[in-house]
């Protein structure tokens, strides 16, 4: 069936600079043959919504009216990828902010929950680029959609998966209502506390679900 927003699908992509270079992959061998390997990431394909911006816009729409078991490529300006660089994400600040006062080109520092690199050092002021890497770049995805994903229990499940990192998740089913059991040490996670709830909407909209539960589960240690 032709792709529309709101079909849950499972995709593998690659995604390449115009020179070539890999700065993102579902694909575990290509990860590691272009050295992007990561070693708590995981592979075999992502599960996203069509509409719903889990993937970057070109690449999204490109999905629409495809099928399951369609692939190919296409060429994504950076207005329908990362963004045009903003300058408001480019600020000077004293290097005493920096540890041990000292700043140094192509550092990479956290603040207020984003990642920024060093770009300058002059005296004792530092600039910083809060930028994304990919802004002002113009990508080249090549991607194969795996299958739709059609049971309740699959969506959910694959939501869980990319938005928690994990795979193994228990989804029971009842009516127009499903429980999802969460394990108790995400629920301090502040990303998920966010998450949750675009979860519950994304599969409240797209299915015939009217209710959606998170079952906290404490699990006791088994005694050596």
């Amino acid at each position: 069936m032709a792709l529309k927003k709101g079909d849950f699908i499972r995709i593998n992509y690659t995604g390449k600079l115009e020179d070539g270079k890999v700065f993102d992959t579902t694909i575990e061998d290509v990860a590691k043959a272009e050295n992007v390997y990561n070693a708590q990431g995981l592979y075999g394909g992502d599960v996203i919504v069509i509409g719903y911006g889990h993937a970057i816009k070109g690449l999204d729409d490109a999905l629409v009216g495809k099928d399951a078991g369609d692939e190919g490529a296409v060429t994504i300006a950076p207005e329908e990828a990362f963004g045009l660089p903003k300058e408001n994400l480019i600020q000077s600040v004293s290097i005493s902010k920096f540890k041990d006062g000292k700043a140094q080109i192509g550092m990479i520092i956290e603040q207020d929950g984003r990642q920024g690199i060093v770009t300058k050092v002059i005296g004792r002021r530092a600039t910083i680029d809060f930028n994304s890497p990919l802004a002002g770049k113009t990508v080249i995805y090549t991607y194969k959609i795996e299958s739709i994903l059609e049971s309740i229990e699959d969506k959910i499940k694959g939501l869980f998966s990319l938005y928690t990192g994990i795979q193994d998740s228990v989804v029971n089913v009842s009516g127009d209502a499903a429980d999802l059991e969460v394990p108790t040490e995400i629920t301090f996670n502040q990303r998920w506390l966010f998450m949750k709830g675009k979860l519950a909407q994304e599969v409240l909209e797209n299915t015939d679900l009217k209710e959606i539960r998170f079952v906290e589960v404490v699990k006791k240690e088994e005694k050596s």
